[in-house]
């Protein structure tokens, strides 16, 4: 199960206090310092998919450092705490409105820094305690709450009305193994699959976005809980269902959809896949008429269908091909 939501409170260690302490037999202070707090950082792990780790567990929180010790010792600082998050993850600070989007495997992105550590009484050298019988306290560490949310992050993206055929496609094509039946909204959540050419060498990642319908960018339908994963990918296939009564509306309405969310949408590269075609395979009229309907308004346009093996080669050609 994808899950690509979550709320987590993260909190960074405390500085571990600084110690009293003297010398024995002479009077002279040996109170060390205490230890930092340990950081709280986040980076990108390619191999994840989910954020399912933070809804089983939502809170974390890093050590404290070790407190002074005797003879001038200074408390142990604890180690950094590094949360790991799936590609394409933001996160919403909750109080400040602040996002973080996470883009690096290698840079930590800090969350919360650590509290200092206390200094002991042979640091501090005030003219008011001749005596050095002070220390401070360690620095309290911080705490923050996030909203974490991913984008999925794919170079195709499959999108259109619900039983256009994309998962049945995806699997063809991947074998990724997508629920597929017969009645609207089978997938209700992101399918991911792999394909692979030349070799083994090229990987292309391909996305089966959850069926759109009128009005999913106000919420209806799945809503605008999956339109975010379209966002990511670099060329949307546009899968349209040759049994459709009017392909160029379905066409206008999931495009328009898109814009609704986000207009830069409609500037990414595009293929219309007309799917189902064994179903009209003796009507040669109808399908020379829906590409005509749709030749003005849509660039790429390929004709497939999941039982001939022909169109499904040549859609996978041009998916891990260097144009894509």
């Amino acid at each position: 199960m994808l899950i690509d939501e979550a709320t987590i409170k993260v909190s960074s260690g405390s500085g571990g206090d600084g110690r009293v302490a003297y010398y024995i037999n002479r009077g002279k202070p040996c109170g060390g310092d205490g230890g930092r707090g340990g950081n709280v950082s986040a980076l990108i792990n390619p191999q994840m998919t989910s954020l399912l780790p933070y809804v089983e567990r939502k809170e974390r929180e890093a050590g404290s450092g070790g407190g002074g010790g005797t003879f001038n010792k200074s408390g142990r600082n604890a180690d950094e705490l590094v949360l790991y998050f799936p590609p394409g993850t933001h996160l919403t600070d909750l109080e400040t409105g602040e996002v973080i989007e996470l883009t690096s495997s290698e840079t930590p992105v800090q969350l919360c820094r650590g509290g200092n550590g206390g200094w002991g009484n042979a640091t501090i050298n005030l003219s008011s305690n001749h005596l050095f019988d002070k220390a401070n306290p360690g620095q309290k560490g911080h705490t923050r709450q996030f909203k974490v949310a991913m984008k999925l992050i794919a170079d195709f993206g499959l999108v259109g009305f619900p039983n256009a055929g994309k998962s049945s496609l995806l699997n063809v094509l991947t074998a990724a193994q997508a629920r597929v039946a017969d009645y609207p909204f089978t997938t209700l959540e992101p399918n991911l699959g792999v394909l692979y050419g030349n070799h083994g060498y090229t990987r292309r990642v391909l996305a089966d976005i959850p069926g759109l319908i009128e009005g999913a960018s106000e919420g209806k339908g799945l809503g605008v809980k999956f339109l975010k994963h379209i966002e990511k990918v670099s060329i949307i296939l546009h899968c349209i269902s040759c049994e459709s009564a009017d392909p160029l509306k379905d066409y206008h309405e999931i495009r328009a959809e898109l814009e609704a969310y986000n207009p830069a949408l409609l500037q990414k590269e595009e293929i219309v896949l007309l799917t189902k075609s064994d179903l009209i395979a003796d009507d040669k009229k109808r399908l020379a008429k829906i590409k005509r309907q749709l030749k003005p308004v849509a660039k790429h346009i390929m004709v497939c269908s999941i039982v001939d093996d022909k169109s499904i080669k040549d859609i996978a050609e041009i998916l891990v091909s260097d144009r894509s």
